[in-house]
């Protein structure tokens, strides 16, 4: 089955790519969730539109990661949760919240999976989150959780 991406798959390739898989894996993982569309030609058509908006989202260099992380680290990112009286919360802290916080702080639109804590964020206070930017460059942003 020959697919575009319209998101990164590991092991795959990037948004814009075109690929050769299995009809399963077609069918019931990438077209399903959204990380493909069907190759015609039709769609063909799309691919240079795919590749123009992963451009712009993408980091360019090394050097520009490392920029990207000086303004992560700068960032006061807060999250405001629900939680008991002791401070621990009904539930954890998902990776999808730390985005919309950072975003919400000043910060750049980020994937959710580039997002990892070293253990669940279960408790109001700052906790440390790693946003891997490239291979080379990760940024460590602190993230305060608290009462809403």
């Amino acid at each position: 089955m020959k697919l575009i991406l319209t998101a990164t798959v590991d092991n795959l390739g990037v948004a814009g790519d075109v690929v050769e898989v299995k009809d399963g894996y077609g069918r019931n993982y990438l077209l399903p969730r959204g990380f493909a569309i069907a190759y015609n030609r039709g769609t063909a058509k799309q691919i240079e539109g795919i590749q123009r908006a992963r451009d712009a989202k993408q980091i360019r260099s090394n050097e520009h990661a490392a920029q990207i992380r000086a303004e992560l680290e700068a960032l006061q990112v807060q999250v405001p949760v629900r939680a008991d009286g002791t401070g621990k919360l009904y539930g954890a802290v998902t990776p999808n919240e730390v985005a919309n916080a950072i975003k919400k702080a000043g910060g750049p639109l980020l994937d959710k999976r580039a997002i990892s804590s070293a253990k669940p964020i279960k408790s109001v206070g700052t906790h440390t989150v790693a946003v891997k930017l490239t291979d080379a460059v990760t940024a460590h942003v602190p993230v305060e959780v608290v009462t809403a």
